[in-house]
């Protein structure tokens, strides 16, 4: 359930309702979530942007690859045409949790520093600052974009590289601190520009 606390839950953007589906309230949806079963799951509680309203999964099912979903009170075509347009959002998940579990949100990688992990495979000092996640391109492959420390430099001085593109997997981020702010990187040689 939405919680009543004035330190109101983040809520992430999950779906935008679609065209009306049937003549029975049923509704497609175009999804922002990575988790669309969880989210779509009977029971599931969606909210409005400002977390007024909710929108309660009655049932969910997919069809040529799009979501079809029935939402409690919604029994119609033209209740489900007057939701035409209208986002929807579901809380985030528990930070602990998300811990434990080895899972992240984009927003909370950008800031943290970059360093260098121990006995990485370039040979080199462990906990040096290779530079500053910046950006979560989300690809098939998440990719960190880190703005360089010590950006490359041509024979003038000229900035010729500043950031690095690093496929977010294990073995390349083995660690991940958000209390202390960094993550360590285990980059081979050629990935990091200047390493």
């Amino acid at each position: 359930m939405h919680s009543d606390d004035p330190q109101q839950p983040e809520l992430l953007r999950v779906c935008r309702i679609g065209r009306a589906q049937g003549l029975k309230g049923e509704v497609t949806v175009q999804i922002y979530t990575d988790e669309p079963e969880y989210r779509f799951a009977p029971g599931a509680v969606l909210y409005t942007k400002d977390g007024e309203e909710e929108y309660v999964v009655e049932h969910s099912r997919t069809f040529k690859n799009r979501w079809i979903i029935k939402f409690e009170g919604i029994d119609n075509r033209d209740q489900s045409e007057a939701a035409n347009g209208i986002v929807l959002y579901g809380e985030a998940d528990d930070p602990e949790d998300m811990l434990e579990a080895d899972e992240w949100y984009p927003k909370d990688l950008i800031g943290l520093e970059a360093r260098l992990a121990e006995n990485n495979m370039l040979g080199l000092e462990p906990g040096m600052v290779v530079g500053k996640v910046v950006d979560v391109i989300e690809v098939a492959q998440w990719l960190l974009k880190i703005r360089l420390a010590n950006p490359v430099k041509d024979a003038d001085g000229v900035v010729v590289e500043n950031s690095a593109l690093v496929p977010f997997v294990d073995e390349l981020v083995p660690d991940i601190d958000l209390e202390e702010g960094y993550l360590t990187l285990d980059p081979p040689g050629g990935l990091i520009p200047g390493l």
